[in-house]
């Protein structure tokens, strides 16, 4: 394997003392050593198919359950919430694009801390819910071919999105876009038949009507209550979408690549979470659905749609190894991306050699990153197999929240940059946060009143515990970090 020499961090020894206006210009975008094998079908499509997933076609059910017909409300809340950050992400991914994204954002805006933290969070978070994803859909494949042992199946999943991650960046790109078409398509075919079981325009149909809005307690059968519920349960399916913003550095135009993906993906993923749940509850009666059971597969089943459950569970599979092959590619590029900052082992900044740039071959791919990554997630999905109810759902709590934590650094990261960017660099604005600053505020509090909520819920509370417990131990080690720098600094200024 022919292997570029690493590029010079930028200043990895400098310790980070003073306000972040003492950071470079935010309009000053380094050039990135990887290869921009991505187009903008492939970063379109990962932007609407990165966040639809498991979550959304089995975990749904569970938001149904105590929202009732009301999960459409909870489900216009979580995504109104996760469209505000993904555009203030996209304010800044557009006129700084940079394969760390927010991390990135965050060290500019806040200083080397925030930065740091950040970004190992995230890839903590990543490589966790690798091996969830891993781990799922083994046990689909196992249950097609029993001869075959789950842990062979998630070996050969890993292998395969690992080589395929190491080989070159358009490689992940079209695996991503082709799941993620299915998904779409899926999802899209559940919307017309759903919508003409509505009006009973399929054979053997009549019109449904308001009846299952309106009956069954009402279309508030819990209350608001049940609505917050519902908040609590779906707003996690939204997480995903910043891997558009890290993709975005390997595009030949990434300030331009990323405002269309940003622009076009929100809308489109609201509508289609909320458009099917719209269809799911207006075909059944919401006391129908039950935690843990797929939602679609009831609604296809009830509308005559043969092998339904064979159906979604492809579906599910595929949307799973989708999310396990983004999650492999995030990871490394912010693993990458802590490294050419100093904040990760230098040999991790190793890319491949050969012809890179536009052509998309398989130069300036981050190996060393991504077997790092992949590493660790062996160790998780090891985990999971040996001790899913000790060691691993420690590891699981633990990065429950994070994702909040992470939404609320970009929004803060936001606040500051803005500022710095209509002073510094104007131009650079091609995508702007809409009313800044206040839905930048308004999202902020948006999260915190997540975040408490969930402190109130006794079945989401351990997630917030152990992710404050793991985002404090990050925060002491950055601390920890910037004493050392800012000590060493004052040791060199006073020998000379």
């Amino acid at each position: 394997m022919h292997e570029t020499p690493p590029p010079t961090p930028p200043g990895p020894s400098t310790p980070a003392a003073g306000p972040p206006s003492a950071t470079p210009p935010p309009s000053a975008a380094q050039a990135e050593p990887l290869a921009h094998g991505l187009k903008q079908r492939h970063l379109t499509m990962l932007g609407l198919g990165g966040v639809i997933g498991a979550g959304l076609f089995v975990g749904s059910g569970a938001g149904i359950a105590v929202a009732g017909p009301a999960i459409v409300v909870s489900y216009l809340i979580a995504g109104a919430l996760a469209m505000l950050v993904m555009r203030m992400l996209g304010e800044m991914s557009a006129a700084m694009p940079a394969s760390g994204s927010f991390s990135v954002h965050a060290e500019r805006a806040l200083g080397r801390w925030a930065g740091f933290s950040v970004g190992w969070l995230y890839w903590f978070l990543l490589v966790v819910v690798l091996a969830v994803e891993a781990t799922a859909a083994a046990q689909i494949a196992h249950g097609w071919v029993p001869a075959v042992e789950p842990w062979a199946w998630v070996l050969l999943f890993m292998v395969v999105f690992t080589v395929a991650n190491l080989t070159a960046v358009k490689n992940f790109g079209e695996f991503e876009f082709w799941f993620a078409s299915l998904k779409v398509g899926a999802i899209v075919v559940f919307l017309v038949l759903g919508g003409l079981a509505v009006f009973g325009l399929l054979p053997d149909t009549d019109p449904v009507g308001m009846t299952n809005l309106t009956g069954q307690g009402g279309f508030l059968p819990n209350g608001w209550s049940g609505v917050v519920s519902g908040v609590l349960t779906v707003v996690f399916a939204f997480g995903g979408l910043e891997v558009v913003t890290i993709a975005a550095a390997e595009t030949d135009d990434p300030a331009r690549a990323v405002g269309r993906a940003v622009r076009s993906a929100v809308v489109r993923i609201l509508f289609f979470y909320v458009g099917s749940m719209l269809v799911i509850v207006t075909v059944l009666p919401w006391t129908a659905q039950q935690a843990g059971l797929s939602p679609y597969v009831k609604v296809l089943d009830a509308i005559g749609v043969p092998s339904a459950g064979q159906i979604m569970n492809i579906v599910v599979f595929v949307a799973l190894l989708s999310a396990l092959n983004a999650n492999l590619y995030g990871s490394s590029r912010m693993v990458f991306s802590l490294a050419e900052r100093g904040e990760a082992p230098r040999g991790l900044l190793k890319v491949s050699g050969g012809a890179g740039g536009s052509s998309g071959q398989a130069g300036g791919v981050p190996r060393r990153a991504v077997l790092a990554s992949v590493a660790f997630g062996f160790v998780s999905v090891l985990l999971n197999l040996l001790w899913p109810d000790t060691v691993f759902l420690y590891m699981l709590n633990s990065v429950g929240a994070v994702l909040l934590f992470v939404w609320a650094l970009i929004a803060a990261s936001q606040l500051r940059l803005r500022a710095r960017l209509e002073r510094e660099a104007p131009e650079a604005l091609s995508l702007r946060m809409w009313c800044f600053p206040y839905l930048t505020w308004l999202t902020l509090a948006g999260l915190l009143g997540v975040l408490v909520l969930m402190l109130t819920d006794d079945a989401a509370r351990p997630q917030v515990l152990w992710s404050a417990g793991a985002t404090a131990l990050v925060l002491l080690v950055a601390a920890g970090r910037e004493w050392r720098a800012a000590r060493a600094g004052a040791e060199g200024s006073g020998g000379g």
